[in-house]
């Protein structure tokens, strides 16, 4: 099991918070623009395949605060994973709130201003800024969640099915990959919120018992 992440003292977590303030640091001081910048330029000449188009699209959706926290409550209803849900849902909220807090008053990275030139989307491209009205774009938001959500799922897995607490995390990298698709974030972004939402999942998880929760429902 990923023991390692709810120990706080513990090396791994530590260094994933080094990381993090490492790479805030690199992105406020502008150091990674270019390669930021060249990689978003390539998405927009790539995109125009109407299928790819379509499926980034609705991977980005996915990672959009309503529908994760949505299937959090029904995490939270069902009695079995009653709280693991509200672990969740905890979760969601203080990522989302902190992800807007960070990307809009602390850090200063803009969104791209890029155009994104592929096939007409049903409905606009989500940006995630509604929480606290910001257009800041380090950490992205749909990036935290989507890692919180691979862990603590991850982490329900880990006793019955071991290979899916891997798997899981294609769910963080797809949701990451889609975001700079569809030109909403630079790599740097996706790369911040999928450490900071990790290091967040990791310490509530930590502070309301999540493994001893495991541990019972084993029992």
């Amino acid at each position: 099991m990923q023991n390692w992440l709810f120990g706080l003292r513990s090396r791994p977590f530590l260094v994933l918070v080094a990381i993090f303030i490492v790479l805030s640091v690199l992105v406020n001081e502008k150091i990674t623009t270019d390669f930021d910048r060249n990689t978003v330029l390539y998405f927009q000449s790539i995109a125009g395949n109407h299928a790819l188009d379509l499926t980034m699209w609705v991977i980005t959706e996915i990672g959009d605060v309503r529908w994760l926290v949505l299937f959090s409550i029904i995490l939270l209803i069902i009695r079995r994973t009653r709280r693991i849900g509200m672990i969740m849902l905890l979760s969601l909220v203080a990522g989302t709130i902190g992800a807007g807090y960070l990307k809009g008053y602390v850090i200063d990275n803009p969104r791209p201003e890029l155009e994104f030139l592929g096939s007409e989307l049903p409905y606009e491209i989500a940006q995630d800024t509604f929480v606290l009205g910001t257009n800041g774009s380090f950490p992205s938001g749909h990036a935290t969640r989507a890692a919180i959500v691979a862990l603590i799922v991850g982490y329900a897995l880990s006793e019955r099915f071991p290979r899916g607490r891997y798997l899981i995390w294609i769910f963080p990298i797809l949701e990451s990959l889609s975001r700079v698709y569809v030109l909403q974030h630079y790599p740097m972004d996706v790369f911040g919120g999928v450490i900071f939402g990790t290091t967040l999942a990791a310490i509530i998880g930590n502070k309301l018992k999540l493994s001893q929760i495991f541990k019972k429902s084993q029992t």
